[in-house]
């Protein structure tokens, strides 16, 4: 369990969730403290590993007061119904337009069925609900006591989906960014963009990352994968990859090529661009996370809608 927990300082703590088994490519976050707040639970299939890494850090079943999510997609949430099941006292956290779904999955949990198919259990497994009463929802921005005078704020942050907010930790300034600003590669210092369909919007995602630079985070919190020091420059590469992929498949759509097509463009426009998929485990990984072909597919939704 220790490889699995990195202190990061002033009592945040890393904690690799490992999605369908992987090491390294899903992330959540502990802030301990007064009030014990956890930041993206992961998976379904997740939840016995935050819970052992959480006992580890000494946080007993009553002791964790929150459960935050930067939205509701299912490498995030999927775990919400599990721990908030295992923390009865933790209040649970997420925009407005997220909470009906975590109240009653139902609906998601079809899409994601239609969408995945039986890779869906090995994936994510299934999103349990959680009690209404227990979920607070925010809308543009929103307050998240951690004790001691510690806050954690929220800020509504769309385009990769229009229930997606970034946390700011008042006392750090880190900024736990979900997938707004990409998907993070540690091994190779890295971003990809994150643009499944239906929510994603280029000009609202730009939007996002702009308010981003705004709130000036000492350090960027990805749940894809880890901590990053060098803010500015990995929010300038997260929009210049957005571009890059939008402008590839806009040239695509605009003559008249499938899905199919636009991918083999992105494919061709990326060779070498991303030395993390000149490893064939590392690409693997990756693309379980996220996938080109996903990533076309949203793309394509936004120039169709």
């Amino acid at each position: 369990m220790a490889n699995l927990i990195t202190p990061l300082g002033d009592d945040v703590y890393e904690i690799d969730t490992q999605m369908a088994g992987y090491q390294g490519i899903t992330a959540g976050y502990l802030i301990l403290g007064d009030r014990p707040c956890l930041i993206e639970p992961g998976t379904s299939g997740s939840a016995p590993v935050v819970r052992e890494a959480l006992s580890s850090l000494g946080v007993s079943a009553d002791d964790l007061a929150s459960v935050v999510v930067t939205h509701i997609h299912l490498d995030h949430a999927g775990g919400v119904g599990d721990i908030a099941s295992l923390y009865p006292s933790a209040e649970v956290v997420v925009h407005e337009k997220g909470a009906r779904h975590l109240a009653s999955p139902e609906r998601l949990m079809r899409s994601a069925r239609m969408v995945f198919g039986d890779a869906l259990d090995t994936l994510f497994g299934e999103l349990k609900p959680t009690d209404a009463a227990r979920i607070t929802s925010v809308e543009d921005t929103g307050v998240v006591d951690l004790g001691g005078g510690r806050r954690l704020e929220t800020y509504y942050s769309p385009g990769h989906a229009r229930h997606h907010v970034g946390l700011l930790d008042s006392l750090t300034g880190d900024l736990y960014v979900g997938d707004a600003a990409g998907i993070y590669i540690p091994e190779t210092a890295e971003v990809r963009p994150a643009t499944p369909p239906p929510d994603f919007d280029l000009e609202t995602a730009l939007a996002s990352l702009d308010r981003f630079r705004e709130l000036q985070p000492t350090r960027l919190l990805f749940a894809h994968y880890g901590p990053v020091t060098d803010v500015p420059l990995t929010l300038d590469r997260s929009e210049e990859e957005l571009r890059l992929w939008v402008e590839t498949v806009q040239r695509a759509h605009d003559a008249g090529m499938d899905a199919d097509h636009a991918v083999s463009m992105v494919l061709e426009r990326t060779a070498g661009r991303y030395r993390a998929y000149e490893d064939p485990e590392l690409r693997e990984k990756y693309e379980v996370l996220n996938s080109t072909p996903s990533n076309v597919a949203g793309i394509m939704h936004s120039l169709r809608t």
